[in-house]
């Protein structure tokens, strides 16, 4: 009867932890499944600055130090004439001396002159023949030729003048209280008398008096290269009530 109570009891306990070994299986598979899938359902949960840390390459090794500079030794080596021979002196002098040399006389030759051929004769030429034939030939300069006419200023042409003839004032310009500039273009011909006659500005009333009283104006020849040539400037007549 004992035994028969203690397999009876063998066998319960048995069963029993069987059971209980087969629960905890299935609740640690459970809890490492929730344990996982957590993660995967929940991912703003993770720490972001962590895993970014993770997937930043690293920054690239500093580049290597430049190599030292090469030591450059300067040696001064300082020299003196003795005797005619050069050597290396063994210390430095208080005062360097100058070497000047004497010139040599100019070689003049048998009663030459300074920069003749040796051997030349008396009252021979600077620069020996060369010298001679240069000085000797003569150069001809050639001549430009003179213009027939030019151009010049008011101001020159007023230093020309020779004979100005005052217009007279027409009645009725005077009449009118009309008054200014008369502007011509004239040419000056070659023995100084007025020529083409051109109005460029002025009174109609006033221009006919001006023309008329400028025709008969006189002016020196104007000289160029010697020689006289016609003239071509302008002539400004006033007419004032003033009489000025």
């Amino acid at each position: 009867m004992f035994e028969d109570s203690l397999i009876e009891s063998g066998n319960r306990l048995s069963t029993k932890r069987f059971s209980t070994t087969i629960l905890s299986f299935l609740l640690q598979v459970g809890l490492i499944g929730v344990l996982i899938l957590i993660p995967l359902i929940y991912t703003d949960a993770l720490p972001k600055t962590q895993l970014m840390t993770f997937l930043v390459a690293p920054p690239p090794p500093p580049p290597p130090p430049p190599p030292p500079a090469a030591a450059v030794k300067v040696v001064k080596v300082q020299s003196e004439v003795i005797n005619g021979q050069l050597r290396t002196p063994t210390k430095i002098p208080q005062k360097v001396q100058m070497i000047k040399e004497e010139e040599a006389p100019p070689d003049l030759g048998t009663g030459g002159v300074p920069g003749g051929v040796p051997g030349g004769i008396p009252g021979g030429s600077t620069g020996g023949v060369m010298g001679g034939i240069l000085s000797s030939t003569p150069v001809a300069v050639p001549k430009v030729a003179t213009p027939q006419r030019v151009r010049v200023s008011t101001g020159v042409a007023t230093g020309l003048l020779l004979r100005k003839v005052q217009p007279s004032y027409p009645p009725l310009a005077k009449a009118a209280r009309i008054q200014g500039h008369v502007l011509l273009q004239a040419e000056i011909s070659k023995d100084g008398t007025i020529q083409n006659l051109q109005l460029i500005s002025g009174h109609p009333m006033l221009a006919p008096a001006a023309i008329e009283a400028v025709k008969q104006w006189r002016y020196k020849p104007y000289l160029l290269n010697g020689e006289p040539v016609a003239v071509e400037t302008q002539v400004d007549v006033i007419f004032s009530l003033s009489g000025g």
